[in-house]
């Protein structure tokens, strides 16, 4: 890149100014001059402009990327190129719900009955249709072994967690649900808990488990998934599991804990609200030794051993980052045709068609609604919280600077983890977390940013 005798101009202090996504440099008393930089440009490779030196920093920019000068000489043309990428630089988090709001519906209320509607004048005049698994009680046999795959990754994720723990410094606050991975406590006033006055919102940081970074979601579980709703009475006296493990055994995971019903045979419908079970006693009995998919179990903590060198931190933070994604791509494929049901102002979730009536609901205003859970449809993050945490570029350099905090960005725990145990981050989290954004080094520095 040439940019004539720009060097003794900005050599002498000239003002800088950076924006995310757009670079733009400008420096008094100078001609226009509009540069685009690209990965394959060689220009990225020396940097005759000592106050340009921000640039080589984002020669890993998967965007347009436009520099301005101003020169009174004159100088030679300039060569443009157009970089394009599936992902944008910047993402904004998934908007935060305090406990005064609802949730909005995954799919607006005026959509759903425009769907309704339109359903009912296809079906009108044609012969009713049978219905489908797994509404009619039997089970999509396509999707057995998804189940099984979303059920061995989560043992899998969790007990690679545990290992991970050993080589990955992860804290905790005392007084809230706040975590941050990387050497040292991240120093934002961020903290709501007990006392937050008197430490003036600042973190107290303690050592975190496997279950400060991947959050469990508990549910009900249900032993005939079309049977009657759990009445409130009855809320002790059923069990409580894993919301992602009752998701797979409604799906075809066999667990002798908990047993559930199966049928062979479609339910007989009698009208909306009630069916009886079809006769199966002239089928043969089922085969108690026919072969079933492994089923993995959980390491206990005392019998963890943690990864003896870099090589096998790298792998294993490898694995744990390919069974998260695995865990999350196969529940997203079972909630299609599994029902799963959020409680739009807490996070009680309920796996089945319908949700329950206990009346343990402590949102906002729940006196209005005696307690009563108001049911939506869920999506993943309701199923499986990602935790955002916030992303420290260098693990090995200075922590992360409280007048910084506009610049730094943030990514699930477990990808975040994964990242500082040596493995790749995936590209749909590299905007959250700000990989292509060039970070000022220091406050002053910053100042020159717009």
């Amino acid at each position: 890149m040439e940019c004539g005798s720009c060097s003794s101009s900005v050599a002498g202090g000239a003002a800088m100014a950076l924006w995310c996504g757009k670079g733009l440099v400008s420096t008094p008393k100078m001609m226009p001059l509009r540069v685009s930089l690209s990965d394959n440009s060689e220009s990225l490779k020396f940097n005759p402009c000592p106050g340009l030196g921000f640039l080589h920093s984002m020669q890993h920019f998967k965007h347009k990327l436009k520099v301005q000068l101003k020169s009174s000489q004159k100088i030679h043309p300039s060569y443009a190129s157009v970089i394009k990428a599936e992902h944008p630089q910047n993402t904004d988090l998934p908007r935060y719900y305090s406990r005064k709001e609802k949730k909005p519906f995954p799919v607006p209320i005026v959509e759903l009955r425009r769907a309704a509607r339109e359903r009912l004048k296809k079906r009108k005049g044609q012969p009713r249709k049978p219905v489908p698994p797994p509404k009619n009680g039997m089970l999509v046999k396509s999707f057995i072994p998804i189940a099984y795959d979303v059920y061995n990754a989560r043992i899998t994720l969790i007990n690679n967690l545990k290992k991970l723990l050993k080589a990955v410094t992860v804290h905790a606050c005392k007084y809230c649900n706040e975590i941050h991975v990387g050497p040292t406590g991240h120093p934002f006033r961020s903290c709501r808990g007990q006392n937050t006055s008197a430490r003036r919102g600042l973190h107290d940081w303690t050592t975190a488990t496997w279950e400060d970074i991947f959050l469990p979601v508990d549910a009900y579980h249900l032993y005939d998934r079309l049977g009657k709703r759990i009445p409130h009475n009855q809320r002790f006296a059923i069990p409580r599991i894993p919301a992602l493990v009752e998701l797979c055994i409604q799906a075809g995971v066999d667990i002798p804990d908990f047993p559930t019903k199966r049928r062979r045979k479609p339910i007989i419908r009698i009208n909306k609200s009630e069916f009886v079970d079809a006769d199966e006693s002239e089928l043969p009995d089922p085969d108690p030794d026919a072969p079933k998919p492994p089923i993995l179990t959980e390491i206990p903590d005392f019998d963890i051993v943690g990864p003896s060198n870099e090589e096998e931190t790298t792998l294993l933070a490898e694995e744990t980052l390919q069974a998260w994604e695995k865990m999350r791509k196969g529940a997203q494929k079972l909630m299609k045709l599994y029902p799963v049901r959020v409680c739009g102002y807490c996070p009680e979730v309920h796996i089945g068609p319908s949700g329950h009536k206990a009346q343990n609901c402590g949102a906002h205003k729940h006196q209005q609604r005696n307690g009563q859970h108001g049911w939506q449809s869920a999506v993943i993050d309701d199923l499986i919280p990602p935790r955002y945490v916030w992303h420290v570029p260098d693990v090995n350099g200075p922590p992360l600077q409280r007048e910084l905090r506009s610049f730094y960005g943030q990514g699930p725990a477990v990808v975040e983890m994964c990242m500082q145990a040596g493995a790749a981050v995936p590209e749909q989290f590299r905007g959250t977390m700000r990989l292509d954004v060039g970070i000022p080094t220091d406050p002053k520095e910053a100042e020159m940013v717009v």
